[in-house]
């Protein structure tokens, strides 16, 4: 995972539906295969797109802990917090991961919880995808990072490119969001860390510091289906 899993707290942010979840749920995966101790905190909680509870079953057979919002009701979108937070925060023997909600607003929940967070070793990753109408510039890509930022009041250390067409992904997908990356990162001076892609694709972007995951996060109509139907994350 190279830097990905150096710092003891993780925050995944981005605008919605650029792959966050998948993204989150694939880092706490493969911590959680280099040693126990991993939480995974779904604070998404404003107009979610997927939820990281959607797999609390997979995440905690791999030894992950996942707390959400809504421990009752998966599908339920509860605006609250669970106490259970602070527990992620406090504990220095845990390393966390916390699925923040897309965009400005979503992010705002984040602001609650500053105080704690900065005195820790902590990283937020900003996951860009050049298919997202709203964010597919590297103007507005920026101009969202700034305003999560500004609404959080934390900074952003990294960047990750989640470019794709679902099934229909090609090494070109990719390279275009390696491109529109590069940009914001020379824009914000942020350092562009990776490039979230399936296993197969590893021969042919050899060049470029891959994360390699697996498609969790599906559409309910895609449950049990190939991957060449995966959701849009």
């Amino acid at each position: 995972m190279d830097q990905l899993g150096t710092r003891r707290l993780t925050i995944v942010t981005g605008h919605y539906g650029v792959g966050k979840t998948e993204f989150a749920v694939n880092l706490a995966l493969a911590m959680a295969a280099e040693g126990p101790g991993v939480m995974l905190a779904d604070l998404d909680i404003v107009n979610p797109y997927f939820r990281s509870r959607e797999r609390k079953p997979l995440l905690e057979a791999a030894g992950v802990r996942v707390i959400s919002s809504s421990q009752a009701c998966s599908d339920a979108d509860v605006p609250a917090l669970p106490a259970e937070v602070l527990t992620l925060l406090e504990d220095r023997g845990i390393r966390g991961i916390i699925d923040a909600g897309g965009d400005p607003a979503g992010a705002r929940v984040l602001a609650r919880f500053r105080p704690k967070i900065v005195q820790e070793d902590y990283q937020m990753l900003y996951v860009l995808n050049a298919n997202r109408p709203e964010v597919r510039s590297p103007e507005s890509a920026v101009n969202c990072l700034r305003s999560i930022e500004a609404v959080t009041g934390l900074t952003c250390t990294g960047l990750v490119n989640n470019t794709h067409l679902c099934g229909e992904t090609t090494p070109e997908e990719v390279r275009k969001g390696a491109a529109l990356m590069e940009e914001v990162s020379r824009q914000t001076g942020i350092p562009a860390l990776c490039h979230m892609a399936e296993a197969h694709f590893l021969e042919a972007l050899a060049d470029l510091p891959v994360f390699p995951i697996e498609i969790h996060m599906k559409k309910p109509w895609e449950a049990g289906r190939g991957t060449a139907l995966s959701a849009p994350l």
